[in-house]
């Protein structure tokens, strides 16, 4: 199996393995533990287990490494599953920014432009609108 066939399997499980130990996770807390597959269960069995002796933050990487090593095998992947990429955090305190178009446009052709977009998202509201009140109104014609 090529390299970047094997990466994409471990992106696509990486997804799939975080995103289902979240749900594992809140449906365990709101009282479903019993609904949950065996396999489910088992991690989550795990991650509870080891909260006992190390932080949430830690405990939660594991059970995600584990369930993604686990999918990556179920997927097709070859060998041991490779590292995810580290996601970028944004630190606190730095949003990020909307850039905005210079005005280095002369007012006029400012001023048209401007006005475009709002004619745009206000046309389909208008119809919307209209469509609503033809069919209400055909509704009572029809229903007296």
């Amino acid at each position: 199996m090529s390299p970047s066939s094997n990466s994409s399997i471990a992106k696509k499980a990486h997804t799939k393995a975080e995103a289902d130990f979240a749900t594992w996770l809140m449906m365990a807390k709101l009282g479903g533990f019993d609904d949950l597959p065996s396999n489910a269960q088992s991690f989550l069995t795990n991650y509870r287990n080891r909260l006992e002796t190390m932080s949430e933050a830690e405990s939660t990487a594991l059970a995600v490494r584990e369930v993604y090593s686990a999918y990556y095998s179920e997927m097709g992947g070859v060998g041991t599953a490779p590292e995810p990429q580290a996601r970028t955090p944004m630190s606190k305190g730095k949003a990020v920014r909307v850039q905005r178009r210079s005005k280095s446009q002369p007012n006029l052709s400012g001023a048209r432009h401007s006005t475009r977009p709002m004619v745009r998202k206000l046309f389909p509201a208008l119809l919307i609108f209209a469509g609503m009140a033809a069919l209400i109104v055909a509704y009572r014609f029809l229903a007296h």
